[in-house]
């Protein structure tokens, strides 16, 4: 008993240990990769604002959007062959997941007890599709050591303020990781030239059908022109 005791202090410790962090009104992707920045910032601090990679910018209580999964996990388990006694075989099963989302918080308690007892930690299921999260807080810490970049931490809540099944949060590991793999994106991230392209093709297809004006089309044409030729 005194042990657990010992072990349960040991845990509120990190946990508080992590959370005793500096304050930062506004940083970049930018900022998060140059030297003569990253290097004076210490791990877990608090970023109000942020600008990312793609050039979208969101604070605290802007909405993100979970994007696809990205990964699979591989469950095994034993089940018994028929109706013979002592015979069992192992079944295997894949489900989709996310790389870069787990549940909780990364330096919860909960997370803490599973690294201590050598589990990972749990990763999102692919069930979290499309769901909209607010963003509860955000932290940067660096990837190593302190002449490493730094990649930003997002806790994610429901926008009603419900919790994600048993969990309060989810966690974004790596924001700008997260955007890449497909897995999250911001409502007011720059459209991309794929997807400007896309849009081109439909307004021309909507303009040939004679449901578009010539006008209208021209005017989407200026507008996305310049995304498509990479201006």
């Amino acid at each position: 008993m005194k042990k657990l005791h010992l072990i349960f202090i040991a845990v509120v410790a990190i946990v508080a240990q992590c959370y005793s962090q500096n304050e930062l009104n506004a940083l970049t992707f930018d900022d998060c990769q140059n030297s003569e920045v990253f290097r004076s910032i210490r791990n877990n601090t608090r970023i109000l604002k942020y600008t990312a990679a793609d050039g979208s910018v969101f604070e605290l209580g802007d909405t993100l959007v979970i994007g696809v999964p990205s990964g699979s996990i591989t469950s095994t388990t034993a089940a018994g062959a028929g109706n013979t006694v002592g015979v069992a075989k192992a079944r295997s099963r894949t489900r989709d997941s996310f790389t870069t989302i787990i549940m909780g918080r990364p330096a919860g308690v909960g997370s803490v007890l599973n690294a201590m007892a050598g589990e990972a930690p749990e990763n999102a299921s692919a069930n979290m599709q499309g769901e909209l999260v607010v963003i509860a807080e955000m932290k940067v810490s660096h990837k190593g050591s302190r002449k490493k970049p730094l990649a930003l931490t997002i806790l994610l809540g429901e926008p009603n303020g419900r919790a994600f099944g048993i969990n309060k949060y989810m966690s974004v590991v790596d924001y700008e990781k997260a955007v890449l793999a497909g897995e999250i994106r911001s409502l007011n991230a720059p459209i991309t030239r794929d997807e400007a392209i896309a849009k081109l093709k439909e307004a021309k297809d909507l303009l040939d059908l004679g449901l578009m004006e010539e006008a209208d089309y021209e005017k989407v044409k200026a507008e996305l022109a310049p995304v498509i030729m990479g201006q």
